[in-house]
């Protein structure tokens, strides 16, 4: 599982060094191949068998639904294939790094099976946010068995 926070730089090329941490477990539970996308204002990149995995649960929605289209547009039109080279970097294309804002500090954040990449600005407010919220979250999801 993925976990902690690691503060980074990205490069002007978009070439993102992954924790040593991270990609400890990339290698020994994964294959090194993730799966780029984007929603709340961050990146998030999935190892290619997690990824995998939604997929097969995606595929299986009602193609007759609207929702499910609107759904499968964006699902599928977001993730980008991405590996991580030899300097244990992640190559983010321009048009993710623009959606996230990722120009400089960043901020990786571990997710359980998932990975977050938040400008670091933007990831402050965020936390700054969910510590606000913490007590009321962890009481909802006791009520759900947590």
């Amino acid at each position: 599982m993925f976990r902690g926070r690691y503060e980074y730089t990205i490069d002007s090329k978009g070439r993102l060094s992954i924790p040593s941490k991270f990609r400890e477990i990339l290698s020994q539970q994964y294959d090194d191949r993730l799966v780029i996308t984007n929603y709340d204002h961050c990146l998030v990149a999935f190892p290619f068998q997690e990824w995998s995995l939604m997929e097969e649960k995606v595929k299986d929605l009602p193609t007759l639904s609207k929702d499910a289209r609107v759904f499968f547009r964006y699902f599928y039109s977001s993730g980008i294939d991405c590996a991580i080279d030899r300097q244990g970097r992640l190559l983010i294309p321009q048009s993710l790094r623009d959606y996230a804002n990722l120009q400089k500090d960043v901020v990786l954040v571990g997710g359980g099976k998932k990975i977050e990449i938040w400008n670091k600005e933007r990831w402050e407010e965020e936390f700054r946010k969910s510590q606000e919220s913490f007590d009321r979250v962890t009481e909802t999801l006791t009520n759900f068995g947590f």
